[in-house]
C-alpha cells in the first residue's frame, strides 16, 4: 500500500475541487475589494457594477483556467508556456477594456 500520496488520498476530489474553487473565489473578491475601497477613498476611481461583474469573471476565467493547466498538463515546461499566454491574453483584455489600446468598440475612457 502506497502512502506517499500527500493529503490528497484522505480527501475525495470533489472535497478538493470545493477546496480549489473556495481559495480562487476568496482571492478574486479581495482583488475586486482595492477598486472598491479605492472608490471610497478616491474620485478618479469610477467602476460600475458591471465593471464589477466583468473583471470578477475575467479573474474567475483566469484561475480556473491555470488551475485545469496545472492539473492537466504534466510538462513542466509546456504548461509555464500556457499560463503565460493566458497571463499575457488576460492582460490585453484588461487593458483594452480600461483604456482601450486597440480602439475597439468595447474600450473604456
Amino acid at each position: 500500500m502506497e502512502y506517499n500520496k500527500g493529503i490528497c488520498f484522505l480527501i475525495s476530489n470533489k472535497v478538493m475541487n470545493k477546496i480549489i474553487f473556495s481559495r480562487l473565489l476568496f482571492v478574486v473578491i479581495f482583488l475586486l475589494c482595492i477598486p472598491f475601497f479605492a472608490m471610497q477613498f478616491n474620485g478618479s476611481v469610477h467602476w460600475s457594477l458591471g465593471d464589477f461583474i466583468l473583471m470578477g469573471l475575467l479573474l474567475m476565467g483566469l484561475g480556473i483556467s491555470i488551475t485545469l493547466i496545472l492539473n492537466r498538463i504534466k510538462n513542466r515546461k509546456k504548461s509555464l508556456l500556457y499560463i503565460w499566454m493566458l497571463i499575457i491574453l488576460f492582460s490585453l483584455i484588461w487593458s483594452e477594456l480600461a483604456v482601450g489600446i486597440f480602439n475597439t468598440p468595447f474600450a473604456g475612457s
